[in-house]
């Protein structure tokens, strides 16, 4: 299963769209800050990305979890997060917090009115990942056995039904598939880590 963060802002912050805010931030490098919950973390990683593919000057403010970070931002500590769209659509459904884009290659199924990053940085696509290992060397017909029917369990309406409503979009393929991806993966995000010198803390 893949799962699309969300870009959000308090509504007070006065910016409406992706756009406004690489305008903003063009306009104060240095200013606006943006919390995760830690170094290292998948809203770091994403959000060191767009920084990176937009040149924006920003500041990191790292949190003790997403908790707090999103408490923070409540408070107006920090000016943006980016975070699972599942934890923020209670607050995005009571106006307290405002969402900018979905991190995803497409819309979510759970904010379909939400724009994606890309539609304002094209080639921007973050996506938080679930899938299934199983020990090097487990011979291919188990491993055919089972992505056959973990592929089969992903079509199931009832199990669509439970992803929707944490915000997961089923993503099924064949094991030659998904190690091509993890190989993308650390290709990808070995480069962001790098430039941006990012270390867990």
């Amino acid at each position: 299963a893949t799962q699309p963060f969300v870009y959000v802002v308090v509504p007070s912050f006065g910016v409406n769209s992706m756009r406004d805010l690489i305008e903003l931030a063009r306009a104060k490098p240095g200013e606006i800050r943006y919390g995760t919950g830690g170094s290292g973390g998948a809203s770091h990683l994403g959000t060191e990305q767009l920084r990176m593919m937009t040149g924006l000057d920003l500041v990191h403010v790292p949190y003790k979890g997403t908790g707090p970070a999103l408490t923070a931002m409540l408070g107006g500590e920090i000016h943006i997060q980016l975070i699972g769209i599942s934890s923020v659509v209670p607050h995005m459904k009571s106006g307290r917090m405002r969402a900018l884009a979905v991190s995803g290659a497409k819309r979510s199924s759970v904010a379909p009115e939400v724009p994606t990053v890309a539609e304002s940085v094209p080639g921007y696509e973050f996506d938080v990942w679930y899938g299934m290992l199983f020990p090097a060397g487990t011979p291919h017909a188990i491993v055919g056995k089972a992505n056959a029917e973990i592929n089969r369990v992903l079509k199931s309406p009832a199990l669509a039904q439970r992803f929707a409503a944490v915000g997961l979009e089923p993503a099924g393929n064949t094991p030659e598939e998904f190690a091509k991806m993890i190989r993308s993966e650390i290709v990808k995000w070995r480069k962001v880590v790098k430039e941006a010198n990012i270390r867990v803390e």
